[in-house]
């Protein structure tokens, strides 16, 4: 005869679980390319600035995006001027109100380039081609910005993003020429 006991130390445990935690995070992101080259073609310099994309940008893409039901993009590059100067761009700043820097307008262009985006790939839009300024002054700069208004100078509109020079300030001499690029990213 065969007899089976169980211990209360003996047992089986066992169950069933399944990951029920999705998340994902998208966060606006971009960056500019920036090149120099003077009136003879040739390349001065080259530099990549990381960008700050403001609380107003982010607002809008969102507004747009998700309640939107009829919109057209227009957007400009701008420059940052190195005079009065007194801080790096911030996620307040608006078009009306980023106090601690200035735009330059030291180009000869009657107003900002136009920023032309290609059609979004993996996560980001960039311009389709560099935004042009031909330099009609001796100046120093500090960056770029993204603005959804064209005037020169203006202070409506929307403030995408804005950043500085890796490298510093940079100097620019009339007839340089200055490309711009920037890549958006969510």
């Amino acid at each position: 005869m065969h007899g089976e006991s169980l211990s209360a130390l003996d047992g089986a445990n066992g169950g069933i679980g399944r990951g029920s935690d999705l998340s994902e995070s998208a966060k606006a992101t971009g960056f500019y390319t920036v090149q120099c080259f003077g009136p003879d073609g040739v390349e001065k310099w080259s530099d990549r600035i990381e960008n700050v994309v403001t609380t107003v940008g982010k607002n809008d893409a969102l507004d747009k995006y998700l309640s939107g039901s009829a919109y057209t993009a227009a957007w400009y590059l701008g420059l940052i001027s190195a005079t009065g100067y007194t801080g790096v761009p911030v996620l307040a700043d608006t078009a009306a109100s980023h106090a601690t820097w200035t735009e330059d307008v030291g180009y000869s262009q009657a107003a900002r380039p136009t920023a032309a985006f290609a059609a979004a790939a993996a996560g980001s839009k960039a311009l389709s081609s560099a935004a042009v300024f031909t330099m009609n002054a001796n100046t120093t700069i500090k960056g770029c910005f993204l603005m959804s208004v064209a005037t020169k100078g203006g202070t409506t509109g929307i403030l995408y993003s804005a950043g500085l020079f890796s490298g510093g300030d940079k100097v620019m001499q009339s007839a340089d020429t200055l490309n711009v690029s920037y890549t958006a990213s969510l």
